[in-house]
């Protein structure tokens, strides 16, 4: 077991000789963790945490305020790295059922119809904020949602300009532009920080603000982070280890990770992280697929492929040692249904125990399970495990010798949909 301040990583693999492997990394780790450092330009994230941002975050804070005041719904607008962390964060640490006094809602992550139609009619009645969130301001799904969202504004509020906040870059970028032409407020995205390692910047942190999350604490964790996961020996950094093992495992022909879970409220975090993986390492026809599965939910259904199915993939298990509050379970006379063993024990203990069972049958299934440990779930402890993500994330796949910071896949895409768009204006305005 590793442990470095607030997270302890254990590998429980099924081959001894992987633990004797990994040793033979720590030179090349050595190597990456000065090259990460130094070779590229999208690395701001990197001592970000470490910045005085009092002034920042109280002027966070200050618009979040007014924003619960103001209005009984906040939309943010955007897609990947634009959306997926605040929306990972705000539910993993929200309650299931209650609702804010101010909602934070997404879109532009879809160009789902009913999706919009639906969205703008829940805003009827109800006091509305918008935050815009895009560096460039020329992804599509986002672009065309916040034009559906800004008209819907300007016809509803005279004073629509003073409701849209925008997140954008500081210099340059249509979204910048249509800021600067209509007088919206503005937070500015670091011109070194990319979309999916961008969480702990404003655009993951107003949201989160207006939400209720405490952003000073969420930040208190990755700054932890940083110092302790600032070292490049690989035997003292468990970001570095996870991704070693990771290297080690994809050599070895494992080709799929599963992010495995027993809080439901990390769905969305699970998301997140698959887009951090999958966009930093899938290039060059290199990298392991990241998939996320919630337990015990998914063990009646995809638990049996990992049980018995083809030996292709892997475990991450990220567990929760401690929760805010616990439920027993009651004690019943009849005991009909046989289940008073268990009566007056928590469901965390069970929990904790079916995470046991689970990654006991795995291992005898020759499954190879790496365990990660946080103390609890809260803003710290969420705002620490991104970063220790991030890290990881650089260093895996900067050990497959490919750039972390780019996306190449996802700008083919956009290009094939902007031809074809021109391609059907063009057919449309001839015929």
């Amino acid at each position: 077991m590793i442990c470095k301040g607030a997270l302890s990583l254990t590998v429980d693999m099924v081959y001894p000789t992987f633990t004797k492997e990994i040793g033979k990394y720590s030179a090349t780790v050595r190597d990456v963790h000065q090259q990460l450092e130094s070779e590229y330009e999208s690395v701001g994230w990197l001592y970000d945490p470490l910045e005085n941002h009092a002034a920042l975050l109280g002027r966070i804070e200050q618009v979040a305020q007014e924003i619960q005041l103001m209005a009984d719904v906040l939309v943010v607008v955007g897609i990947g790295g634009s959306y997926l962390g605040a929306k990972a964060i705000q539910t993993a640490l929200s309650p299931y059922f209650e609702r804010a006094t101010c909602s934070v809602i997404y879109i532009g992550h879809n160009l789902s119809a009913a999706y919009t139609e639906q969205l703008l009619r829940t805003l009827d009645g109800k006091r509305v904020y918008v935050n815009a969130i895009s560096k460039s301001g020329t992804t599509f799904e986002s672009a065309i949602a916040f034009r559906i969202v800004r008209q819907y504004m300007e016809k509803r509020y005279d004073d629509a300009a003073s409701r849209i906040i925008v997140t954008t870059d500081a210099k340059t970028g249509r979204l910048k532009q249509l800021a600067e032409h209509h007088g919206y407020r503005q937070f500015t995205i670091p011109m070194t920080i990319g979309g999916r390692y961008s969480v702990l910047t404003p655009v993951g942190l107003l949201p989160l603000a207006v939400a209720g999350i405490n952003i000073t604490e969420l930040m208190r964790g990755a700054k932890d982070a940083t110092v302790a996961l600032n070292e490049p020996r690989l035997a003292h950094n468990p970001a570095y280890h996870y991704a070693a093992m990771r290297h080690l495992l994809y050599k070895a022909g494992y080709r799929l990770e599963l992010l495995a879970t027993f809080e439901p409220s990390l769905t969305y975090f699970q998301q997140w992280w698959t887009q951090l993986f999958a966009e930093s390492e899938g290039k060059g026809g290199q990298g392991l697929y990241p998939c996320g599965v919630q337990f015990p939910t998914d063990l009646h259904s995809i638990g049996q492929f990992i049980q018995d199915g083809s030996p292709v993939l892997f475990e991450t298990v990220l567990h929760v040692n401690e929760v805010a509050t616990d439920f027993a379970v009651p004690f019943d006379v009849m005991n009909l249904d046989r289940l008073n063993y268990v009566a007056e024990r928590g469901l965390q203990e069970l929990t904790t125990i079916a995470k046991n069972g689970v990654t006991a049958a795995h291992r005898e299934a020759n499954v190879p399970i790496i365990e990660l440990q946080i103390a609890r779930l809260d803003a710290y402890h969420i705002g620490y495990l991104c970063y220790f993500f991030m890290k990881a994330c650089a260093m895996s796949a900067l050990l497959l010798q490919v750039n972390p910071f780019d996306q190449p896949g996802v700008e083919a895409y956009k290009k094939k949909i902007q031809a074809l768009l021109e391609k059907t204006t063009h057919h449309a305005a001839s015929s």
